[in-house]
């Protein structure tokens, strides 16, 4: 994860250093509508999701979610409002305010446009990395997953199979050789593939094979999709520390194919509807 700076205008300096604030509706990111992330303007790291974005008439860019871990809070200097900063480089971004009821999430973070910057999501790959994780129901690891820190989307999908664009209903007929898997988009600043892993095998039990709890059925097989030999080789150290304590691992670590979107309903599932997960809960495996 790396650490380097950028160096910021004095205007930018001034926002992000100094803690001010730019003028109302001036800044370039205050009516942007592009897909993709918005990530601080001085170390890089990825703060917040254009799907969080919701335009709240204050002049300034406004968020009701940020990527988990990355937005630090502090009780601001005035001792009435709540400043927040870069978890990762402390740069100053703005204020986060509750209560106003301007979206689901009853939160807006008020962002300074200066101490930003945007990666469009057609620069993802460049930009982050992408791991892919198969532990039974889908629903319970992109739970999971995607409340880890520096984790800017997890998917539900289906991959491992032969049969092209499939449909939920195909997968569960056990006709395709797909598992339901979990595509996670993660910022390399804030946190690593070897976390993520570390986490996947904490929160299903890698020992069952062919199901995850009452889920029976090769498409609920645990497995870890690769992407590179740098990946296989962490899945595979990882496996045999777990195996040196007393665990027969039944994960498969197998190359990343074409991982296939799942249908919208099958997406957020527990946070629409409010929900835990029946089959996955996090149990320590790692010292």
């Amino acid at each position: 994860m790396g650490t380097a700076w950028r160096k910021l205008t004095a205007e930018e300096e001034r926002v992000m250093v100094g803690k001010g604030t730019e003028p109302p509706f001036t800044g370039r990111f205050e009516k942007h509508t592009a897909a993709g992330a918005y990530t601080c303007r001085r170390c890089g790291a990825a703060l917040y999701r254009s799907e969080d974005k919701f335009h709240s008439g204050c002049g300034w860019p406004a968020f009701d979610a940020e990527v988990p871990g990355a937005v630090r809070r502090v009780p601001d200097a005035d001792g009435r409002r709540t400043e927040i900063v870069c978890a990762t480089c402390e740069g100053h971004l703005g204020h986060v305010f509750t209560g106003e009821r301007m979206t689901p999430r009853n939160t807006r973070h008020c962002v300074n446009s200066l101490s930003l910057d945007f990666v469009a999501e057609t620069e993802w790959d460049a930009a982050f990395g992408r791991a892919i994780f198969a532990g039974g129901c889908f629903w319970g690891v992109e739970y999971h997953l995607q409340q880890a820190k520096g984790v800017l989307r997890a998917v539900s999908g289906y991959t491992g199979g032969s049969t092209e664009n499939p449909t939920y209903e195909q997968v569960c007929r056990k006709a395709t050789g797909h598992a339901e898997a979990v595509e996670v988009v993660f910022d390399p600043l804030q946190t690593d593939f070897e976390a993520l892993a570390r986490l996947f095998f904490e929160i299903h039990d890698p020992t069952q094979v062919g199901r995850q709890g009452p889920d029976i059925g090769e498409q609920y097989r645990s497995a870890v999709f690769v992407r590179d030999e740098r990946q296989r080789a962490v899945v595979e150290r990882l496996i045999a520390e777990l195996t040196r304590k007393g665990l027969k691992v039944a994960t498969r670590v197998e190359p990343a194919g074409r991982f296939w979107r799942a249908e919208l309903y099958h997406q957020d599932y527990y946070f629409v509807r409010g929900q835990a997960p029946y089959c996955h809960s996090r149990v320590r495996r790692f010292d």
